[in-house]
């Protein structure tokens, strides 16, 4: 189960709850019956292997891309 962390807008009582994803949200602080929302936190990702980044696809030569011929 997930956990959910909430913080109180009145008396700024910070918890974390295990719910359901089906689960309504907490809408009342149990120390104040004050109005609740929800903590979103930054979620951390790691990108693996390659192509991710631009130096990935760099050429190593330096070349220019191709053109097309002058017409006579």
């Amino acid at each position: 189960m997930p956990t959910y962390s909430y913080k109180c807008k009145q008396c700024q009582h910070a918890f974390d709850a295990l719910q359901s994803i089906q689960d309504a949200a907490l809408t009342s602080c149990p120390e104040c019956n004050g109005e609740l929302v929800k903590v979103y936190g930054s979620v951390g990702v790691t990108f693996k292997g390659s192509g991710f980044y631009r130096t990935d696809s760099a050429s190593s030569g330096g070349s220019s891309p191709a053109t097309a011929p002058k017409a006579d």
